[in-house]
């Protein structure tokens, strides 16, 4: 019972913290590894899913094949397991030569022990699964200090009413179309902004608001791309070399989208033509961040769970993105104290009233975005129901969208700007805002 008590825990902290990853068609390699545990997958199925293992070139040299072997634990069966185990779950009700081996416990559903694998190492089946629920593929080692190498193959599936494999989990089978809808409305919203740019007021466009279509094509792109690789992933398995496109316009995506953020916040081009130093300091912090952040993303991505470093790339992601979201907003905090201590002096205050008022918005739905996108969606993933994860993708990309049209609205260039041309009889009124409230943060 120790055993499954050390072993319990550390899964229940992993299903707690690490994201949901698609379950495609894997070729893993495991090379020299002393884990008693390699989670492999998770996935969500219906009454009809199918896991299918293979594995080639398994060694594990002195090992008692029938101490190591695969099994799957569903969410329900696992917090019984914690339950049992921090109640003192007597050794005796676990069956088998080892009752303190979690392969023995009646948790979990055991697929196969190395005893079954060929003289050469090698196993291959297909294992139907009936109850709905969402499980987790382990590798379980219950032989101490055993180095194990092997070839492992994966197939996680369910079967669509229509006979065909659907190799997304059940919670991610809408995504693919979540992407294609909000693609095809970014690429509306691209039109209509080259057309207010380029067209209807090419005369009072900035660089910034080329940078700001930069983005959104980027924006439409990595939406593309993303709703292709999960599409091509739903029906085959495989990504077919999307997910290279989809990684490379995460990375534009991200560098741009902080990068206009940071240089809205200074007010570059459309109230001053440079950059202080600090600013600038802001953007190369910035930009190198959102690199290290998307290496680590496609790491987290491209591998899975089953790597020794797994939990240290989700902290390397989570601290540099926190990293970031903090980092942008220090712009914007500089040009509304400037701001403000320049209404003092010029005699422009019903100007002056203005800017900080549109900054101090752009503040504070600059954070409402950060916060929502980083710590909201965090949460639906974690406490919806594994049939309900496109959810928290479906709620990203609107709040997404809401911020994208209120940025873009609000800085959109327009001859005369309410925030940037008022008349002279709003002078007195705000001189007096001005006096009377201090646009504390």
């Amino acid at each position: 019972m120790a055993k499954l008590r050390s072993l319990s825990l550390p899964f229940l902290l992993l299903f707690v913290l690490l994201p949901f990853s698609r379950a495609e068609i894997k070729n893993l390699q495991i090379r020299s590894d002393t884990r008693s545990s390699i989670l492999f997958e998770k996935f969500g199925f219906n009454h009809r899913g199918t896991v299918s293992i293979a594995l080639s070139e398994a060694s594990f040299p002195s090992a008692d094949p029938s101490m190591l072997g695969f099994f799957l634990l569903s969410d329900e069966s696992l917090f019984q397991a914690i339950y049992e185990s921090q109640n003192n779950g007597s050794p005796e009700n676990y069956p088998g030569p080892n009752p303190s081996c979690v392969l023995n416990s009646p948790y979990v559903k055991l697929l196969f022990t190395f005893t079954d694998l060929s003289a050469a190492g090698t196993f291959n089946k297909s294992y139907p699964v009936t109850h709905p629920d969402e499980y987790s593929l382990f590798f379980a080692s219950c032989a101490p200090d055993t180095t194990i190498s092997m070839n492992v193959h994966t197939e996680m599936f369910n079967i669509d009413p229509d006979g065909t494999k659907n190799y997304l989990s059940v919670g991610q089978s809408a995504v693919p179309t979540i992407y294609t809808v909000s693609a095809i409305a970014y690429f509306v919203f691209l039109a209509a902004w080259l057309y207010l740019c380029l067209i209807q007021n090419r005369l009072t466009a900035h660089r910034i608001h080329y940078l700001m279509s930069g983005l959104l094509l980027v924006r439409s792109l990595y939406l593309l791309s993303a709703a292709e690789d999960q599409h091509y992933i739903r029906v085959t398995g495989l990504s077919h070399g999307w997910d290279v496109a989809f990684y490379l316009f995460q990375l534009l995506k991200g560098v741009l989208l902080f990068a206009v953020i940071v240089l809205i916040g200074t007010g570059w081009s459309f109230l001053k033509p440079f950059l202080q130093d600090k600013e600038k300091k802001v953007l190369m912090v910035v930009i190198p961040l959102q690199v290290v952040a998307n290496i680590a993303s496609a790491v987290i991505g491209e591998t899975g769970p089953f790597i020794m470093n797994y939990v240290t790339w989700n902290q390397i992601f989570l601290f540099v993105d926190v990293a970031c979201c903090c980092a942008v907003l220090f712009p914007i905090v500089w040009s509304i104290r400037t701001l403000r201590e320049t209404s003092k002096t010029d005699g422009k205050a019903a100007r002056n009233l203005a800017k900080l008022t549109l900054f101090r918005q752009f503040y504070m739905v600059v954070i409402g975005y950060l916060y929502f996108t980083r710590i909201i969606v965090y949460a639906l993933k974690t406490i919806a129901s594994y049939k309900y994860r496109w959810v928290s993708v479906a709620a990203e990309e609107a709040v997404t969208l809401a911020f994208y049209l209120y940025m873009f609205y609000m800085f959109r260039p327009v001859e005369r700007n309410q925030y940037f041309v008022l008349d002279e009889d709003e002078e007195e009124a705000a001189e007096l805002a001005l006096r009377e409230e201090e646009f504390e943060l």
